[in-house]
């Protein structure tokens, strides 16, 4: 896996990265989230072609290259490996559009939320 989404997109799940994936390779959940599958997008590990493109799209900065990710977050790996193990449980996490299909603003985090999302799992910047 070249890029995976990690759980500090819990709940904040921005679509950015949805926006400029050219594989589509990120997934959301297709039920209710659980605590083994958060409400959050995940990166299929064998379709995503490492291009990084979605990185700096997400404003929650969730996003990180395999090798790259903080050792706190290093099970968030098994999470997106999910999306392979369980198939039926995603699908391909399509952008947010308004009934005429235009995308939907999106509403960006500031600097601080930025900074208390990543204190509340325990990352540091």
């Amino acid at each position: 896996m070249a890029y995976l989404i990690t759980r500090l997109c819990i709940d904040c799940v921005d679509k950015g990265c949805v926006d400029v994936c050219p594989v589509e390779c990120i997934y959301e959940l297709k039920a209710a989230p659980t605590a083994e599958l958060p409400n959050m997008l995940y990166i299929h590990p064998t379709e995503c072609i490492s291009c990084g493109a979605c990185e700096p799209e997400c404003p929650w900065r969730a996003i990180f290259e395999d090798r790259e990710t903080p050792g706190i977050l290093a099970e968030d790996v098994e999470i997106n490996a999910k999306t392979e193990e369980q198939p039926s449980l995603f699908r391909v996490a399509k952008p947010s559009r308004d009934q005429q299909g235009r995308l939907l603003h999106r509403i960006k985090p500031t600097t601080d939320d930025v900074k208390a999302n990543r204190r509340k799992w325990h990352v540091g910047d």
